[in-house]
């Protein structure tokens, strides 16, 4: 990354899975699929790209990419039977309407089980042809779906889940740890102390650079939160990221201002492709989005330009177009030539 321009590229995790390793998943399939993912981001000019989240690729669960099950099965003290009881249970609880089934109750103290980040960051990094960022999902978010029948305390939960994900988090071999929240409920708004402690437990582990991702879900191409961003500042600035990743092109315009507030330690990044939608923008799309970024934020705010979440929705002929958009749309604005 020598010599890199004002405004850098990335991805924010997830890659639509290639049919043929769907088709015969084993961990050498896994790998090549993952060193297409890097191969195609690094083409495009991405400058830092992301494994495309298939170490955590779940056939029974395509419609959050493995985010959450991925995690709470490899985790003791939780189970992923439900029973009926349990189902009915989960469902009377706050911001859980949105699942199709509930992924796990908690059943005991939360422990590493067989967990192990180091190692799949490690398989990654193996094909990466470069620096990358490796991504992980907020200890808030986990605890706010699961079913507690253990400790009978939201704090005690989110903290038991930063505890581990801080120890899974220490040394990893990349460049950037980003933390994916997408569950912070705007009627919850005093959990944001609490989300902030505990999603900084786990930054304060990390060796490299740090980002959280944070936007409004997207469930099944969906969004599943209400409210704006102008709510969450206070919560953002508490967190102890260097760059933060914003769901920004499928909002209004007018949300940038907001922004304007965050604490000018964290550089902003802003979400210029909307991956809820088929449209590929052109490149004169996303300059204009930088542009009025730039305008409302000033000179020097923004740090990174990417999607507004994963693209594991679309269709792969679309991602890549994408992101290609995205690369050349930063190189015009940036007046940069290839």
């Amino acid at each position: 990354m020598d010599n890199k321009p004002k405004i850098l590229t990335t991805t924010v995790g997830s890659y639509p899975a290639p049919d043929w390793f769907i088709a015969y998943p084993s961990e050498q399939t896994r790998l090549d699929a993952t060193r297409v993912v890097f191969d195609i981001q690094r083409q495009a000019g991405i400058d830092l790209p992301t494994d495309g989240e298939l170490y955590r690729f779940d056939v029974n669960h395509p419609e959050t990419n493995g985010m959450i099950e991925y995690f709470l099965r490899s985790l003791s003290g939780l189970r992923t039977e439900i029973s009926r009881t349990e189902w009915d249970a989960y469902f009377r609880l706050q911001g859980t309407g949105f699942r199709k089934r509930p992924p796990a109750v908690v059943t005991d103290e939360i422990g590493e089980g067989f967990m192990n980040l180091f190692a799949d960051c490690t398989a990654s990094g193996e094909v990466a042809g470069g620096p990358f960022k490796f991504t992980v999902t907020s200890p808030y978010m986990l605890s706010r779906l699961v079913l507690d029948n253990h400790y009978h305390d939201h704090e005690a939960l989110a903290m038991a889940f930063a505890k581990v994900l801080a120890r899974q988090v220490e040394r990893l071999p990349c460049a950037c740890v980003q933390l994916d929240e997408a569950n912070l409920l705007i009627e919850n708004l005093s959990d944001a102390p609490l989300a902030a402690k505990a999603i900084n437990l786990v930054l304060d582990s990390v060796a490299c650079q740090r980002a959280v991702h944070l936007c409004f879900g997207n469930y099944g191409g969906q969004s599943v939160r209400e409210g704006d961003w102008s709510m969450l500042i206070d919560f953002l600035n508490l967190l102890h990221t260097d760059h933060l990743v914003l769901e920004m092109a499928h909002r209004p315009s007018e949300e940038l201002q907001a922004l304007k507030s965050i604490h000018p330690r964290i550089k902003l990044g802003i979400g210029v492709v909307d991956i809820k939608i088929n449209h590929v923008e052109r490149p004169e799309e996303i300059a204009r989005r930088i542009e009025t970024a730039e305008k409302i934020l000033g000179s020097g705010r923004v740090g990174w330009v990417h999607p507004d979440c994963g693209f594991w929705m679309l269709k792969r002929p679309v991602v890549d177009a994408k992101i290609a958009a995205l690369v050349k749309g930063r190189d015009l604005y940036l007046g940069r030539t290839p």
